[in-house]
């Protein structure tokens, strides 16, 4: 990662030559202050934010609603590979994806205030000096790459989560975020809930006590068929699959991979990575952790018969230095959560809590063997005001709908926003760790500092992997 030229020059040069731009870096200017750019306007308190919106398939039309939502943010481009999504016409979609994949092919026919400007190749959008921000909702593969790009095109940038496919992208994105004025904002939605945003306090300070155990899990049964199994075949005339594909290896279209099912396939995502890491995210926070010292892995595809490349069934179990363990289960061969309610479980000392998104229930311990104590602490059932979450037009926000408000707002005061990339990468990393520990079959020891395995010289071979050309981080 070091070279002799400049940091800034590396990545200047690298993301020029991968997208085809011509673009000068900016200086990192940490100023709460609005920020005179040369690159691009100054937004006012009353201004909108002209934000361009690079992959509208599923999330991506759900984050285009939420931000439109929001009364200072006008809709300024939308870029996808298929092009029905960008022209947002519901009838030119593919006649087997609506039947295959009902509600996850969005209905689209937005009514837009103004025009909207439409691209099939995002770097051609982020040479529009007229747009603000980019919302990036494409498959993980293309996070780093557009994130990237849009850092160093002068965009503020509202990336979905996970941060990126690979640890070495992450850092990568971190740093390129370091060296510039940009806000970005990766999509964590729960850092926006204000249940855990309270428990992120108390828990810390001792709300339960000293916690050693905290588990999570995501289940859905897909047995006994899950994606299917397919043969190659020619993608939609209207469907850019080399595009689609982009830094990873060529390989022929099938339709049980793109536009939705990528997320079974591990060449562009996972399922630890895409649900798992919400729970991660939530873990760390609340625990005031950074990262694990040791991480294993069990697991593997032991029912569902389709052509997935990642488990059916995984458990991954982290441990931290300050003495807490903590598990989270991948389970799509069952069904119902093993959280008694929630979704999160934390066991203390002094109680067990367990959080979900509007609601917590803390349970005070018993004494055990040898204990003659009484409970230290009372039983408490909390849940969320609904007049904190109610809306001018008597609707209730969700978190996800805080994190863009904290975004937008970011984007006109300069300040830190809640999901700052480090948060994401960091996040996103304890993914990727229980992914590389489920590939080797080995107990992991993790060196966070210089982000290197220290028992594995196989595990660190997954850090990053070769792009294809023209592709270059």
């Amino acid at each position: 990662m070091k070279e002799k030229t400049t940091r800034r020059d590396f990545l200047k040069k690298s993301t020029m030559a991968a997208a085809g731009l011509s673009v000068t870096g900016v200086a990192h200017n940490s100023v709460a202050a609005p920020i005179i750019d040369t690159k691009k306007r100054v937004i006012g308190a009353n201004d909108k934010v002209r934000v361009g919106f690079i992959g509208v398939g599923n999330r991506g039309t759900q984050l285009l609603h939420l931000f439109m939502e929001q009364p200072d943010c006008e809709v300024a481009a939308l870029c996808d590979v298929y092009e029905p999504y960008v022209t947002r016409d519901y009838s030119a979609v593919h006649e087997r994806y609506k039947k295959d994949m009902g509600s996850r092919i969005p209905k689209m026919g937005e009514n837009f205030p103004k025009s909207v400007q439409q691209f099939s190749d995002y770097r051609k959008m982020l040479e529009d000096k007229s747009i603000d921000a980019v919302c990036i909702s494409t498959p993980d593969h293309w996070h780093a790459l557009q994130t990237i790009d849009a850092i160093d095109a002068g965009k503020d940038v509202f990336v979905e989560k996970p941060l990126s496919k690979t640890i070495a992208e992450g850092r990568r994105m971190v740093e390129v975020g370091n060296s510039s004025r940009q806000i970005v904002t990766v999509g964590l939605n729960r850092r926006g809930a204000p249940t855990f945003q309270k428990l992120a306090k108390e828990i810390p300070a001792g709300k339960i006590g000293k916690i050693t155990f905290a588990s999570a899990c995501h289940v859905s049964n897909m047995f006994p068929n899950g994606i299917g199994k397919l043969q190659p075949e020619t993608p939609p005339a209207n469907f850019d699959w080399d595009m689609w594909l982009g830094p990873r290896a060529y390989r022929p279209y099938q339709y049980n991979i793109a536009p939705y099912m990528f997320r079974w396939w591990e060449d562009y995502a996972n399922q630890i990575s895409n649900n798992g890491v919400h729970y991660l995210d939530l873990l760390r926070w609340l625990l005031n952790e950074e990262a694990p010292i040791a991480i294993s892995a069990h697991g593997g595809k032991y029912v569902v018969d389709d052509d997935r490349t990642i488990p059916d069934t995984m458990h991954v179990t982290y441990e931290f230095k300050s003495g807490v363990i903590v598990s989270l289960s991948i389970l799509e061969a069952s069904t119902g959560s093993f959280i008694p309610h929630g979704f999160l479980e934390f066991r203390g000392t002094k109680g067990t809590l367990h959080a979900g998104e509007n609601d917590y229930k803390v349970t005070p311990t018993r004494a055990g063997q040898f204990q003659t104590w009484k409970p230290q602490i009372e039983p408490e059932d909390y849940s969320l005001d609904k007049v904190d979450t109610l809306l001018i037009d008597g609707s209730y926000k969700n978190s996800a709908s805080s994190l863009i408000r904290n975004f937008l707002d970011c984007v006109k005061s300069r300040e830190q926003p809640w999901a700052t990339l480090e948060i994401g990468h960091r996040s996103t990393t304890m993914a990727h760790l229980g992914t590389i520990a489920m590939m080797t079959r080995e107990r992991l020891e993790w060196d966070a500092v210089n982000e290197r395995f220290t028992n594995s010289d196989i595990a660190n071979k997954y850090l990053s992997y070769e792009y294809r050309k023209p592709w270059k981080l």
